[in-house]
């Protein structure tokens, strides 16, 4: 067996009564992740994701201390319906004008050659 596989850890938030820290990363964890991820980063292309993933933590420690206590969820920014049509026949049933022109039929089922064995 080869070398055991590294793990990466995720924490989820669960006591949103205490102030949440900011979490960065230091270039040692981007290299790791980067290297989980197979992608060969420069020095400069961590240096880069570094500040943009400390970014995003930080702006989702800022969306955590939010409290929502007592908001409904949405599954939309906005409150709006989506306009749909009637479900009604616009056409008309062609089948047996297209199955008249087929090479074979059988039941209302169009035949065609096996290709798989």
């Amino acid at each position: 067996m080869g070398a055991p596989a590294e793990t990466f850890m995720i924490t989820y938030r669960t006591d949103f009564d205490k102030p949440f820290n900011t979490m960065s990363l230091t270039l040692t964890d981007v290299q790791k992740v980067a290297r989980l991820a197979r992608l060969a980063m420069s020095e400069q292309e961590i240096q880069a994701a570094q500040a943009q993933l400390t970014n995003i933590f930080d702006l989702i420690a800022e969306m955590q201390a939010i409290d929502t206590k007592g908001i409904e969820p949405m599954s939309h920014s906005q409150d709006v319906a989506q306009r749909l049509r009637d479900d009604v026949v616009t056409e008309t049933n062609q089948r047996d004008a297209f199955q008249a022109i087929a090479p074979q039929t059988e039941a209302g089922l169009y035949l065609v050659p096996q290709v798989i064995e």
